[in-house]
């Protein structure tokens, strides 16, 4: 998988990452991003979620070592329809970069996602996308 782009690169350092948190990413693509998270939280988890099969797919591909490793697994859904499975932990943070969801371009679909990241966070958990410098912390 190649190397982050710099603006992920800078995403990322941004991230209040620490070992052990559990890190949700919206929106993964082929995961280049989650892996970079993956590889900054130790024994921490990442769990790569994108709308789309194809994404899902490569985010596979591209992350076997750390899906094998435990570190990080990938799923398909939309933000709108996110779900935490029967008995999984919630999540310490969340991180969604270009999300129509919650950049304003589908507002209704933005309504529904804030309320299941609520259900999928800790109590203080926190929502990050793009559109700061380079983050900005969204009110969920």
């Amino acid at each position: 998988m190649p190397a982050l782009s710099p603006r992920l690169a800078a995403i990322v350092d941004a991230l209040p990452l620490r070992p052990g948190l559990r890190v949700l990413e919206i929106g993964c693509g082929p995961g280049a991003m989650a892996r970079e998270i993956a590889a900054r939280i130790g024994d921490g988890h990442v769990l790569a979620v994108d709308r789309s099969a194809t994404a899902v797919a490569q985010a596979e591909a591209g992350c076997a070592d750390e899906i094998e490793s435990g570190r990080m697994s990938v799923r398909q859904s939309a933000a709108e329809d996110f779900e935490l499975l029967p008995g999984e932990a919630p999540f310490d943070l969340a991180v969604a970069i270009r999300v129509g969801a919650f950049d304003g371009r589908y507002p209704q679909a933005g309504e529904k996602a804030r309320a299941r990241l609520r259900a999928a966070l800790v109590p203080g958990g926190k929502l990050y996308i793009d559109g700061g410098d380079p983050l900005y912390e969204f009110a969920i």
